[in-house]
C-alpha cells in the first residue's frame, strides 16, 4: 500500500461529505426552474448551468436528469443527453419522457433502431403519444430509406457498434456466405429468433439488400 493511501481515502471522504452536505431539494428545485425559464429563452448554455447545480443539489431527481437531456440535445451534445436519459429512466423506470428524450438523442445519433424501440417504450406507457408515433414513422422511414452509394452505406452502417460485433462474429460471416451462395437459405436460418434478429439488423443498415 502507498504511503499516499490514507490521503486519498480521507480526501475521497472529504469529498463525498462535501457532496452530502449540498445536497437541497428545495435549492434544486429552484435551480431547475431557472433552467426551465432559460431553456423557454432559448439560452441553452444558462440553462445548462442550471441543470448542473439542480442535478448537485438533488442528484435522485430524474426530471432533472431528463431537461438537461434535453438541453444537451438543443446544444448538439447527443451522447451527454443519452447518459442523461439513461439515468433518469434508471431513477424513474416509469417516467415516459425519459425515454422520449432518449430517443430523440438515438435518432439525432442515426441509432435508428435503438430510437424505435425507446419510442415503443415511450407507447408502452402512453399509448395516446403522437411525438412517440411520428417518431416512429420517422425511424421506419429513416431505416428504409438507404444511400445509394455501396461506399457510404457501408461507412453509415459500420459506425454502429452492433453491425461491427454481428460482422465480426464468425458464425454470422459463414451465413453470409451461406446467403450468397444459396438465397434460398436464408429461409432456414431466420427460424432462429438470435439469427434472425441479427440478420434484420443487417437488412435495416443496408448491409445487406433482399431482392
Amino acid at each position: 500500500m502507498s504511503f499516499l493511501t490514507p490521503y486519498i481515502q480521507a480526501e475521497k471522504k472529504l469529498k463525498e461529505k462535501e457532496r452530502l452536505a449540498y445536497i437541497d431539494p428545495e435549492k434544486a428545485k429552484d435551480a431547475k426552474e431557472k433552467g426551465n425559464k432559460f431553456f423557454q429563452k432559448g439560452d441553452y448554455p444558462a440553462a445548462l448551468k442550471s441543470y448542473n447545480e439542480a442535478v448537485q443539489r438533488n442528484p435522485e431527481d430524474a426530471k432533472i436528469f431528463s431537461n438537461r437531456a434535453a438541453c444537451y440535445t438543443k446544444l448538439a451534445e447527443f451522447r451527454l443527453a443519452l447518459a442523461d436519459c439513461d439515468e433518469c429512466i434508471r431513477l424513474d423506470p416509469k417516467f415516459a419522457k425519459g425515454y422520449l428524450r432518449k430517443a430523440t438523442a438515438l435518432f439525432a445519433l442515426k441509432e435508428h433502431s435503438k430510437a424505435s424501440a425507446a419510442y415503443e417504450k415511450v407507447l408502452e406507457l402512453d399509448p395516446n403519444s403522437t411525438e412517440a408515433k411520428e417518431g416512429k414513422r420517422r425511424c421506419f422511414t429513416a431505416q428504409n430509406t438507404i444511400p445509394t452509394d455501396p461506399e457510404k452505406v457501408r461507412e453509415r452502417a459500420m459506425a454502429d457498434p452492433e453491425i461491427q460485433s454481428i460482422m465480426r462474429d464468425p458464425a454470422m460471416r459463414m451465413i453470409l456466405e451461406q446467403m450468397q451462395d444459396n438465397p434460398e437459405a436464408l429461409i432456414e436460418h431466420m427460424k432462429n429468433p438470435v439469427i434472425a434478429e441479427k440478420i434484420n439488423k443487417l437488412i435495416s443498415s443496408g448491409l445487406i439488400a433482399l431482392r
